[in-house]
């Protein structure tokens, strides 16, 4: 979702010519991990959205890359991906965006702004999704956003190194870093999920721009989707950082241990994501739950800390952390010359504090009251399912019937003459292959109809959802919006 044109990534890799140059580089970012930016250990807990490569995956890049990167039949490329560079859930009921802001980051130093926008709400509305739309994807490293209720936050573009609000009362709701997806809460039966925006309130953003985008402009905005008024039935999420510690010093040339925790749970909680949170000098950080009977809630691990790749994961499977739960959270942070990422040089004494320059230990969480069965609910599916009244539509020659489908429908491109060689692939939003359709056939009439049962590579059914259909027809790629249901 990076590497395409319009995408954040310096270099498009969408051809066979682009990428073949980069296969050194493709290969040496696959086999550390640092491509694709997924620095949760899956093996830790299960996440929605997981951008990680399978181990069948980087088996077959390192093979393509150390047979000497071929193209192959030049005739089977296969029909790209969809990767949607503007807005993917439409206008929503309520747009806020920051003023139009040149970048101060110099070849060396990124830069860190923060700007504090009225919203404009004149009653309170209850959220169901949030999308972040980057004014300049080329120069949007990550954006973190707020709510300030109380309106008391200020807007800091100066010094470069604003981090985020000056008051915990400001409330994290949603982040973006790219290839992130809208945050989209499941609106559907059997659950019905949303967060309070009140009357009055600033929305503050937290923008990171990374060095050498001196002199370039952006202007993010966010697009809030609202339950209509006097919907019933929202069970309330907060978003709060749980575990915090503001108390700590990291002397200058060693590692330092910090932690932090969370009484015991007065209450039954679900807990929907977590969004563990450092600075520049931090080298990893886990958070996990300890039970009233001593068992152990993973909810986090990241071993290797980049402050470059964060934002909220959203679980798999809801975690319920029952009454009297710890919630615990423990790092490391490495404030030598050894760390590739420290600011200063030499390495002087850091504490806690709101600047990038200061730093953090905090680990937040989306939450609600626990209700029976909240851990047996498919995250993943319901907020893709989710999406479907939302989804911005695309023009397209191709016909969809029937659309939404449940069992199988038809997909036909009227364009498609005799003789013409045909691939037709499903893709879901993110632009991950679901299912091959078709590959490289040969028409034999005018006209082209190709079926979907709903079911993916492995021929299990596919979740329920929102899909793209890319046909390639004589290397000419076209695409389509269809919903599985």
């Amino acid at each position: 979702m990076c590497h395409h044109t319009g995408g954040i990534a310096p270099n498009s890799m969408m051809t066979y010519a682009e990428a073949s140059p980069m296969a050194a580089t493709i290969a040496a970012c696959v086999s550390t991990d640092e491509m694709p930016p997924w620095p949760i250990d899956n093996t830790y807990n299960q996440y929605v959205h997981d951008r990680a490569l399978s181990a069948a995956d980087k088996t077959t890049i390192m093979d393509w890359v150390l047979g000497g990167a071929l193209e192959g039949i030049a005739a089977n490329t296969p029909p790209a991906p969809v990767y949607l560079t503007g807005s993917i859930l439409g206008n929503g009921d309520l747009t806020v965006q920051m003023p139009t802001y040149m970048s101060k980051a110099t070849a060396s130093n990124d830069d860190y702004a923060c700007f504090s926008i009225p919203s404009g709400l004149l009653q309170n509305r209850v959220i169901k999704s949030v999308e972040i739309v980057p004014g300049n994807r080329a120069i949007v490293h990550h954006a973190l956003i707020y709510l300030d209720a109380a309106a008391t936050e200020v807007t800091d573009t100066v010094g470069g190194n604003c981090a985020g609000p000056s008051s915990t009362n400001t409330k994290l709701i949603a982040g973006y870093t790219p290839g992130a997806s809208p945050m989209t809460l499941p609106t559907v039966a059997p659950m019905k999920l949303g967060m309070d925006i009140d009357a009055g309130s600033n929305v503050y953003f937290g923008m990171h721009y990374p060095a050498g985008t001196y002199g370039m402009y952006d202007s993010t905005k966010v697009i809030f989707h609202f339950y209509p008024p006097g919907t019933t039935g929202v069970r309330q999420v907060n978003a709060d950082p749980i575990i915090q510690n503001w108390t700590f010093n990291l002397p200058p040339n060693q590692l330092t241990n910090v932690s932090g925790q969370y009484t015991p749970l007065p209450a039954n909680i679900s807990l929907l994501s977590v969004f563990p949170h450092m600075h520049q000098v931090g080298k990893s950080i886990k958070a996990f739950g300890i039970k009233p009977n001593g068992d152990t809630l993973k909810l986090a691990n990241i071993p290797a800390w980049d402050f470059h790749w964060q934002g909220f994961y959203f679980f798999k499977n809801i975690v319920w952390a029952p009454t009297g739960t710890v919630i615990k959270g423990q790092g490391v942070y490495d404030n030598t010359t050894a760390n590739p990422n420290n600011p200063n040089s030499p390495p002087i004494t850091v504490g806690a504090g709101l600047n990038t320059s200061d730093e953090m230990f905090l680990v937040y969480f989306h939450y609600m009251l626990h209700q029976t069965g909240d851990e047996n609910y498919d995250m993943e599916a319901l907020m893709s399912a989710s999406m479907e009244e939302q989804i911005v539509a695309t023009d397209s020659p191709i016909n969809i019937y029937p659309n939404p489908f449940t069992e199988g429908t038809n997909i036909v491109h009227p364009g498609v003459k005799s003789g013409d060689i045909v691939s037709v692939y499903v893709y879901d939003y993110q632009g991950k292959l679901i299912k091959k359709l078709v590959q490289t056939e040969t028409s034999s009439a005018d006209g082209f109809t190709a079926t979907w049962d709903g079911t993916n590579d492995v021929n299990a059914a596919a979740r329920n959802g929102v899909y793209f259909v890319s046909i390639n027809v004589n290397g000419q790629n076209s695409t389509k919006q269809l919903i599985k249901n």
